[in-house]
């Protein structure tokens, strides 16, 4: 891995080294790995911090520009892309519906299902969880396991644009549908996002169950039960109300995870 590392580091000071046959053959390399789920963009320590493999994720970057576009047909369909399609999902124990893709270098664990969605390059998608219709998981993200990515979910990649760090859905997490997460924001384990919340690193996360209002920016705190909501701010024009999103509760962290799911909904009148 460090000799890997070595020479993705290199090619990526230096763009002239994608010329040479060795560092396209690490690149592939570390993309198959990806794929394997040998390696991760992102991996998680024992004491729940995040650790991202820069290196990794420079490696994902690289493969686009020594990739050649070709047709790719999956008959009646053709595509036309510089990244193959993910194959063998029956050896891999991963569910995929018509017209769900995962592109290769994507990692599914086994126990995954995937309705008609999208699971690009570089990411790593847990046990149990499913991908529901027309979700789609951007480039790198880390989504855990026993997780529902609701119908219309948008969970950002580091692509599109260069972003620092992936996007993360931690364990056991419900995200509602047409909800948006992006630019390397973390939602922790057992958190609920009702429908059409929407993170980024600039978005307020509220908590509004004390007796003063707590903020939060690029995390959602474990269990947190969330809604979209507005704040007033002032503008030379005047007063306005900005998007933010609402804490309005825990999830009990004794209770079995569906069951608080279903508590959770019922309790604060959450839309999913």
């Amino acid at each position: 891995m460090e000799k890997l590392r070595s020479i993705i580091e290199q090619a990526w000071e230096d763009r002239s080294l994608l010329s040479e046959k060795s560092t396209r053959k690490s690149i592939k390399k570390v993309i198959k790995l990806l794929d394997q789920g040998a390696l991760r963009v992102a991996e998680q320590s024992e004491n729940g911090d995040w650790q991202v493999n820069q290196w990794v994720k420079k490696a994902v970057v690289l493969y686009f520009p020594i990739q050649k576009m070709k047709t790719i047909e999956v008959a009646p369909f053709e595509f036309h892309d510089k990244v193959p399609l993910k194959k063998n999902y029956e050896s891999l124990g991963v569910r995929v519906v018509p017209h769900a893709i995962a592109r290769h270098g994507s990692f599914l664990e086994k126990g995954v299902i995937m309705m008609p969605s999208y699971v690009n390059i570089g990411a790593w998608v847990g046990s149990g969880t499913m991908v529901d219709t027309w979700a789609t998981v951007g480039s790198c993200a880390q989504i855990g396991r026993n997780v529902h990515l609701s119908g219309g979910v948008g969970i950002g990649g580091v692509l599109e644009p260069l972003q620092a760090s992936p996007t993360i859905i931690e364990d056991n997490c419900f995200i509602g549908s047409r909800c948006i997460v992006v630019e390397g924001v973390r939602v922790e384990k057992e958190s609920v996002l009702g429908a059409n919340v929407v993170l980024t690193q600039s978005t307020r996360i509220i908590d509004v169950t004390g007796d003063e209002p707590v903020t939060y920016k690029g995390r959602v705190p474990a269990r947190s039960v969330v809604i979209p909501g507005t704040y007033t701010k002032q503008f030379p024009a005047g007063e306005f109300q900005v998007a933010c999103a609402l804490i309005i509760g825990k999830r009990k962290e004794s209770t079995d995870k569906k069951v608080s799911l279903n508590d959770a909904l019922r309790d604060y009148d959450v839309t999913v």
